[in-house]
Formats: structure tokens, C-alpha cells, sequence
């Protein structure tokens, strides 16, 4: 069995980490979602988007990465499917953007766990990103080591997204994300929306 050595989890753990925080629509709807409804009723949310991507990790240890490659059609439909996911998302977030919000809504409740499964699960972001670094930094799995890389995987998918709830759900952001509420969601409506765009027109 080939070892699995610490320069390998800190390269994976650095590069998923930086993966995790690049622009896209996981980060986009996690941290819209705290700034809008407070750390409590959006924390499930971001747990949920931490869980769905580290869905992918596991697809990818079980090989249907390597599927995706021997049939790109599943592929092209994940793609399509997922943009059309996105598309309303951005819509819906446009829709509502001008809704009055409750500063102390703490205990409103949010999108919740499985949207955030079906988001990340509609995302090909992280497919393609485990699929490239699991091949790529540890190329021979066998025994424990799967499961050993996707523990650190959902571990590193958990603390950032609460991280990022946390952040974002602090009072000054969020008092300066409800002088600015109507624009901020279109924006990130539209960023949502321009990649749901995207995928379904660039597959």
C-alpha cells in the first residue's frame, strides 16, 4: 500500500482551501445567505454546500470522475443540468432582492442543509477540482488512505464554509450589507446566474 505522506495532505489542503474560497456559486450563496439571515439560520446552509462538495471527493475516490471521462456525455448533462440549478437560483435571489430585511432575524430560517447539498451536488467546480487533484497528487490509493483523504476533505470543506458564515454574519457586515442589500443580492444573482450561463453554453 502506498503511504500517504504529510507534503501530500498539505499541498491537498492548501490547494482545496484556495479552491474553496476562488470566486464561484457555493461562496457566493454562502456568504449572501449569512450577510442576509445571521450565522444561526444559515449555518446549515453552509454545512450543507460543505457536505455536497465533499460529495465529490468521494465520487472521485470511487472513480466516477474516470467515468466522466470515458462517457463525456454524463459530463455534458451534469453541466447542463447544474447551470439550469444555478439559473434559478440567480433567479430567485434576483426576485427578492428588494424584500425588506429584519436585522435581528437571527432565528429566521434559511435555504437549509439539502439546498446546500443540491447546490454544491449541481456544481461542477468541485468535480473537476477533485478529479484533477486526487489523480494528480495521490496518484495509488489503497486500503484506509480513501477514506483517510476524504476525512480531511469534508474536514477542510466544513471549516471554511463556517468560517465564512461566521464572518460574513458579524454585525458590521451585515450592517453594511442592509444599507446595500437590493444591489448586493442582484449582483450576486447575476454572478450566479452569468455561471449557470456559462455552463450550459460552454459545454
Amino acid at each position: 500500500m502506498d503511504a500517504i505522506t504529510l507534503p501530500q495532505l498539505a499541498l491537498f489542503v492548501t490547494t482545496l482551501g484556495l479552491a474553496i474560497l476562488s470566486p464561484g456559486p457555493a461562496i457566493i450563496a454562502a456568504s449572501q445567505s449569512a450577510a442576509a439571515r445571521g450565522r444561526r439560520a444559515s449555518m446549515p446552509y453552509a454545512m450543507g454546500l460543505a457536505f455536497g462538495a465533499s460529495l465529490w471527493c468521494l465520487f472521485a475516490l470511487f472513480g466516477l470522475t474516470v467515468l466522466f471521462r470515458w462517457m463525456p456525455s454524463l459530463f455534458v448533462a451534469l453541466k447542463v443540468l447544474g447551470g439550469v440549478y444555478l439559473l434559478w437560483i440567480a433567479v430567485q435571489m434576483w426576485r427578492h432582492a428588494a424584500d425588506p430585511l429584519d436585522m435581528g432575524a437571527e432565528t429566521v430560517t434559511g435555504p437549509g442543509f439539502a439546498r446546500g447539498v443540491a447546490l454544491n451536488l449541481s456544481n461542477p467546480k468541485p468535480a473537476l477540482f477533485y478529479s484533477a487533484v486526487i489523480l494528480s497528487v495521490f496518484p495509488s490509493l489503497h486500503g484506509v488512505a480513501p477514506v483517510l483523504v476524504y476525512a480531511v476533505a469534508l474536514s477542510v470543506e466544513l471549516w471554511f464554509y463556517a468560517a465564512v458564515t461566521t464572518l460574513m454574519s458579524t454585525g458590521p457586515v451585515r450592517r453594511r450589507y442592509h444599507g446595500a442589500k437590493t444591489w448586493i443580492d442582484r449582483i450576486a444573482g447575476a454572478l450566479i446566474g452569468a455561471l449557470g450561463l456559462s455552463l450550459i453554453l460552454r459545454h
